[in-house]
This record gives C-alpha cells, structure tokens and sequence, in this order.
C-alpha cells in the first residue's frame, strides 16, 4: 500500500511539476529556517541569557542582535509558509479539478452500455468522492517533502554537534516506518469499504430522490427511509473503524518526537556532565527536537491518508481505463440534403450484465430497411425488441453481428458529426435540462448544413412538435425556465419540447421511440402528419417558406407506434415477436393476414380508449393547424 500510494503521489508530481515545484521550494526555507530557529535560540540562551544572568546585566547591543536574527528568522519562515501552502492548496485544487473533468468526458465518451452497468450513485461518487480522496494527502505532501529534507539536515546537524545526541534522532526517525507499515495494512481494507460505501448511500439517496414521485405515490417513505438509514448505518459503522485506526496511529506519530525530545535531555544531561558538550549545544538540540514536532506530524498526515488516496486512485481508474469506446468512421452521407435510407442486415444484439457477461439475443436475425423520406412503423408487445432497434438506428448501441446501414454506409464508418448530424433519436422517457425552453430546445448548437438554431428554427420546430401553443402560454415564452427535469411541465408538454429539440437539429432520419405515449392521440397525429406533409422539420429564418421547399428535403421516421391511428400513417409496418421480424406489411395487409398483430393493435386500441375515458393524456392545448 505504502508504494502504491508514493506512486500516486509521483503521478501527481508529474501532472503538476511547477505547482509542486514552488510548494516544496516555500517548504524547504521554511524546514531549514526552522533548524536555524533551534541554533539561533541555542546561542540566544547561550551567548546572551546565561551571561546575562551572570552578570545581572544586559548587553543592548547583543540584545539587539539576538531579536533581529529572531526576526530575520520568522520573517523567512513566514515567506515559506506562505509558499507552500499557496502551492500546495493549487496543486490539489487543480488535481481534483482536472481528475472531475477527465473522469466526466470518460463518461461522455463510454457507451450507452457501460453506463447501464454502473449504478448512477457510483458514477457520482467516482467524479466527486473519489477524486477528493486520491488528492487529499496533496495538502500536508509539500511540507513533509520539505520535513523530509528537514530530517536529513537536522540528522547532519546532530552528527555535527555531539554523536551521542544524534544517535537518539537515528533512533527515532526510522520508527516512523515501520508504524505506518501496520498501519497501512490495517488501514487499507477499511478505507476501501469505507469508499465503497459512500457510493451506495449515493446511489440509494439518487434513486430514491429521482423517484420521488413513485415514492410518495405509493407510500413509501418509511420503506425508502430505512433503505437510506441501513446503508449510512453500515457507511457510519465502516467510517468509525477507520477511525479507531486512526485514532491509536496518530497518538503514536504524536509521542515519537516527544519522547526523542525526552532522551535527547537525558543524553545531553550526561554528555554536559562529561563535558562533551556545551549547554548550547544540549538547548540547541533539545529545542530542535521540539519545534520538529509539528512538520514530522505532517509526514504523519501524509502516510494516514494514503490507503484512502491508494483506493480513491484506483476506483478513479476503474473509469479512466474502461474500454469500450464507441471508433467513429471517416465517411460522410453520399446525400447529406435527402432524407436517410435505414437498413438492418441480419442484426444481432444481447445486453452484458454489470459483471460484463453478455445474456441472450434480444434481436435475431433482424432484418428490414426505411426507405428515405418514407415512414416506418415498428409494432411488438413488451420485450420484442423495439427500443433496442431505435438505440441501434441512432447508434447508441452497435450490433454484436450484422450491420446497421445509413444510405447505404455501414453506421460505424461514419463520422461522428456525420452520424449526430443525420440521425436524432427521441426517447421513450423524455428528458429536459434545467434551463429555458430556448436552451431545452436549441442546445446551442447548429443544423448539420451549419446555420445556427436561433429562436425562429425553435420556433419552426415547436409548431410541428405542436409545442407552439403551450409554449406561448408559459408567459415568458422561450425565456420560460422549466425546473429540473422539466418538472413543471407535464408529460406530453415535456414529449412534444424533446421532439422539438430532435427536430430543430435538421434531423434526416428522426427515430421515435415511442416518444407521444403521455400525447393526446389527436396531438400525436397531428404532429407525424406534420411530419409527413409538405414543410421541412428544418426551416431556418433565410431559409424558403413553407410552399417553396421542396418534399424531397422532408426526414425519414423510424416510429415505434402502439396506436391504430400512428400505426395506419406509417407506409410500412414491421412486426416483431420475440427480438425477430415475425411480418412486414401496410397496416390493413398485416391486419387480415397476422392474427398475432391484429390482436396487438386490437389490445393496445382498448387500452388507448381506457386511457382516454379517464382524461390521463395532456390534451389542453390547441392542436396547430
């Protein structure tokens, strides 16, 4: 533990060499400055208040000169403090702030699918909690760096002054190892449990939070209170163990000067008896003993928090050396102003589980196309599939065999811009940032043909989303901020802003999965009407009017569509059952001849009415004619 833990802080050294560099600089004057304390308060009582009280008189001119060596001294010192912890206070405030922001584009850059594997709370308590804890022992490092050079001086002092005296300090100093070698092995264990802990009260605390709404719907306050209160028990019991640890260490590092301070008095006694030594040279020593206390503390300080640095470092490690990124490609569409052709080439794909095991096919053997500029429905009952195809098609997820084509390019040979700029997913849960309708739904972004998404493109985009109308009504229209999570808004309002928001980026390829559930159904089909007729999901404030674009530029669907009247728009409907395609065919063709999909539809239809009888969609807004 005691090299895994120097290696961390060598690794920091390297990350910050000048910082360090001005930190250990303020810290050497500082350990050398403070040995020239214990020589210059050594001849201060010495030279001037032993012959002072002989004589009964006192020389001013000695006086005078032993106050300002003193404070010549102190004020060196001062200037060293102020270097070290200025540096040291930069280095670790700029360690933690690049490891955050290293681990946080780690995340960015992971697949859908790692992220699915690691609990919420983890992934938070690895950009926060562990980051602390590999960088905390960076504050006392510079000062026990400079201790370090202070021992060694102090050692070369003792040498120098009397044998016998420096003998002691020989004695003492390497104690200091083997103590934190017993202690690290006690320690390690527990501070990894510890660690380990704090990232399961984080992910309790995140879902039980983030399900507020399902929590106190169905009562479950006190269960989901004393979930949280058996893991801040365990993470209490687990932090006091480290505690008890520390707390027999640190008595320990705090008495080993104390008691060299003790034998140097005892030594230098004896040694003045022989008259080996002068009382100067016994002062001298004894005080140097003393004000060594505290720095050695520091090296103390360092090696307590090792263990938890070791297990901060490599918990931090864990995500910095995950692998699984998602290679984009070189290529870019043939057609980049035409809607997007889709097709799916013998597709396979299973889910890996958080140990990394890879489960059962979920899709086999999936094969089907969306034509460009046409609309495709998918139709399946629960489990078949159907939102795995839509992260396939936006390429969140790539398939494990077969191939996933985007005008006719395989989707990994495609550039990322190429791939974001073409194709926009919107998801079965919607999500809103907390921000302005504006920022939900520009993202300070720009189309793929490079023209800004300014206020009117949003606009353009809320009326096919047929998100204009409510929008309007929030008072401070796009100015309106809409809460975490969007949660002033309801269900449908929060579907239609994230529709919108895939249709402002000039989406060719627009993949619904299941996007319009809390939708009214009249809502929903005049939004894919809308994106079925005659304008442009893409119309910028330079850009044509409604009657001059042409059909061409209009964006293919992929729909995952439960409803008779959504399914009855699409041209084609694909029909899965178990992860394949059990049919494909218009809506009536599948209806006389699949037995199995005319019951779906027949069931998913009563459940619609039964929705509507009791008024559960957000159907208060005026549809956008």
């Amino acid at each position: 533990m005691l090299l895994k833990g120097l290696w961390v802080l060598g690794r920091a050294v390297r990350d910050e060499p000048h910082v360090f560099a001005i930190s250990v600089v303020g810290s050497v004057v500082f350990s050398l400055l403070t040995i020239a304390t214990a020589f210059v308060s050594g001849r201060v009582v010495g030279e001037i208040a032993l012959p002072a009280i002989d004589d009964r008189r006192v020389a001013t001119g000695a006086l005078l000169l032993g106050g300002v060596a003193v404070l010549a001294v102190s004020i060196g010192k001062i200037i060293g403090i102020f270097g070290r912890r200025l540096g040291a206070g930069a280095m670790q405030f700029r360690l933690q702030a690049r490891y955050r922001q290293a681990v946080t584009r780690r995340y960015l850059r992971l697949p859908l699918e790692w992220h699915q594997r690691h609990a919420t709370g983890t992934l938070l308590s690895n950009a926060n909690a562990d980051v602390e804890s590999a960088w905390y022992p960076i504050a006392p490092f510079p000062m026990a760096v400079g201790t370090v050079v202070m021992l060694v001086a102090a050692i070369a002092s003792l040498f120098a002054t009397d044998w016998a005296m420096a003998l002691v300090g020989v004695a003492i100093f390497p104690s200091l190892l083997g103590v934190n070698v017993a202690y690290s092995r006690r320690m390690a264990p527990r501070v990894a449990r510890s660690q380990q802990l704090r990232a399961e009260v984080s992910a309790v605390a995140h879902e039980s939070f983030d399900g507020a709404l399902v929590v106190k719907t169905m009562g479950r306050e006190a269960a989901e209170t004393e979930r949280f209160t058996a893991k801040t028990v365990e993470l209490r019991d687990a932090t006091i163990q480290v505690g008890r640890v520390r707390a027999v260490f640190d008595p320990v590092l705090d008495a080993l000067p104390s008691v060299g301070t003790l034998a140097v008095l005892v030594v230098g006694g004896l040694r003045f008896r022989q008259g080996a030594v002068e009382v100067t040279d016994v002062v001298s020593v004894a005080f140097l003993f003393t004000v060594l206390a505290f720095p050695v503390r520091a090296i103390g300080w360092v090696l307590a928090e090792l263990p938890r640095s070791v297990v901060g470092w490599e918990r931090i490690r864990h995500v910095l050396d995950a692998e699984g990124d998602m290679a984009y490609g070189t290529t870019t569409p043939p057609e980049p102003h035409k809607p997007a052709a889709l097709r799916f080439d013998d597709v396979h794909f299973a889910y890996t589980d958080a140990a990394g095991e890879r489960g059962g096919d979920v899709l086999s053997g999936v094969t089907f196309d969306v034509p460009a500029g046409r609309t495709v429905a998918l139709v399946g009952s629960t489990g078949s599939g159907k939102s795995t195809i839509a992260a396939l098609a936006a390429r969140l997820v790539d398939p494990h065999t077969g191939t996933v084509r985007v005008d006719g390019v395989d989707a990994r040979e495609l550039t990322q811009e190429a791939l974001v700029g073409t194709v926009a997913l919107v998801a079965q849960v919607p999500f809103v940032f907390d921000d302005t309708i504006r920022g939900n739904v520009t993202l300070d972004r720009r189309t793929a043909a490079g023209r800004p998404v300014d206020d009117e493109a949003a606009w353009s985009a809320l009326r096919l989303a047929q998100a204009d109308g409510f929008v309007q009504q929030l008072g401070e229209g796009l100015d309106t901020k809409v809460g975490e999570r969007g949660t002033s808004l309801s269900g449908g309002q929060r579907q239609r802003l994230t529709i919108a928001r895939a249709l402002a980026g000039a989406p060719r390829l627009l993949v619904l999965d299941d996007a319009t559930s809390a939708v009214d159904p009249r809502v929903e089909a005049a939004i894919l009407a809308a994106l079925r007729g005659d304008v442009t999901p893409l119309r910028t404030p330079s850009g044509p009017t409604a009657a001059e674009v042409d059909t061409d530029r209009q964006a293919s669907i992929l729909v995952v569509a439960y409803r008779r009247a959504t399914i009855a728009l699409a041209d084609e409907v694909v029909y899965l059952e178990r992860g394949r395609v059990a049919a494909r065919g218009t809506h009536a063709d599948l209806l006389a001849t699949v037995p199995g999909y005319a019951d779906l539809v027949t069931a998913y239809e009563k459940a619609e009415a039964e929705k509507e009888r009791e008024h559960v969609f957000d159907d208060e807004e005026t549809v956008t004619a």
